[in-house]
């Protein structure tokens, strides 16, 4: 006489642990890609492990961590069907925080919450997180796939992840180092990286109505292609500077804008001074503000403007700093000086208006 089973159970209750385990097998030949010598083991266990004897050549290590998502720039990758480049994003918002104070990126971990594993879906999100880690000099030795039926629509998910870095003790970058004359040299940033799509989103998108396949003629490609372009990664960029010319400092242009991420190295006493007069600001940055007439500073306090990294560099180290990164295919420039600060001055602040 047969049984009919009638008791809850996981699958029932919408998580497919076999769909997991399916991801996994897909993703590994990308996390492989990422592997570093000092990586033990290999994807599945419980824990990422690295052999931390690979520090015993520094004199005093001290090791850097960070950790961020990509905000709401999941839902135009999820609307465009498109998952293969978020991974790019999260990388470069952990791994560039990192590398803000000179040290080097050892290793990530990632967690992936899904509304339903899709195998092929979630090893496209992996694939790009791998290629983003080895565009940063970090492997990835771990991570989670969260399965949330109920919570999320089966199309919805959300990344995050981790990272950490090592810097010797007297190598250390910061405000500590800043003179006043160090100039303010200024990387390029891809577009809008991964802050301020909820601005973003709801100028173009809700507000203006605005499809994710409009051609758009400033982009030279469609509005979705323009917002999903992957926020670059400055990460061996930013170390190859500190090897050929004296850093005092590096700030990553990320939520809050320029001036504000800028002013977070800024010690006191000192001013940062940045000419808008020395860029020109890519034209979805003027296209978002156009649309909803956002006024300047609101976009500043929001966008990059075009800027996604700051070095600070004494100005005997500007020509080596820049033929650097121009070697490097980074288009940087000199934005601005370090002053005294004055009796109404703060830590930074944009002045003049924008080229072209």
């Amino acid at each position: 006489m047969s049984e009919t089973t009638t008791g809850a159970s996981y699958a029932a209750a919408g998580v497919d642990i076999e769909a997991g385990d399916r991801a996994v097998e897909l993703m590994k030949e990308w996390v492989k890609k990422t592997r570093r010598p000092e990586v033990l083991g290999g994807l599945g266990g419980f824990a990422g492990l690295f052999d931390a004897s690979a520090l015993k050549g520094y004199e005093r290590p001290l090791l850097a961590s960070a950790t961020d998502g990509v905000g709401t720039k999941v839902d135009i990758a999820r609307q465009m069907g498109v998952y293969d480049t978020i991974g790019h994003d999260l990388v470069a918002m952990v791994m560039d925080d990192i590398v803000v104070c000179g040290a080097e990126p050892l290793f990530m971990t990632d967690y992936i919450c899904v509304g339903k594993v899709h195998p092929e879906r979630v090893a496209a999100i992996v694939k790009g997180i791998a290629e983003g880690c080895v565009l940063a000099g970090c492997a990835l030795v771990g991570g989670e796939t969260a399965e949330h039926p109920g919570l999320l629509g089966e199309d919805d998910f959300d990344v995050a992840g981790a990272g950490t870095g090592v810097v010797e003790a007297d190598r250390l970058l910061g405000a500590d180092r800043i003179r006043s004359g160090d100039a303010v040299v200024a990387m390029a940033s891809s577009g809008l990286h991964s802050n301020g799509y909820s601005l973003v989103r709801h100028v173009l998108l809700d507000r203006a109505g605005m499809a994710l396949d409009t051609q758009v003629a400033e982009f030279g490609r469609t509005l979705g292609e323009e917002l999903l372009e992957p926020t670059k990664i400055y990460s061996l960029d930013c170390l190859a500077l500190t090897r050929t010319a004296e850093v005092h400092a590096f700030s990553h242009v990320t939520g809050g804008g320029l001036a504000a991420n800028l002013a977070r190295v800024i010690p006191d006493g000192l001013h940062a001074v940045v000419d808008r007069t020395t860029w020109t600001p890519a034209p979805v940055f003027d296209l978002v503000g156009r649309t909803g007439d956002v006024e300047r500073a609101e976009l500043e306090k929001t966008l990059n403007m075009g800027v996604g990294m700051i070095a600070i560099v004494p100005e005997e180290s500007v020509e080596v700093a820049l033929t650097t990164l121009a070697d490097r295919g980074v288009d940087a420039w000199v934005a601005g000086e370090i002053t005294e600060r004055g009796e109404h001055t703060t830590g930074a602040a944009l002045v003049g208006d924008y080229a072209g």
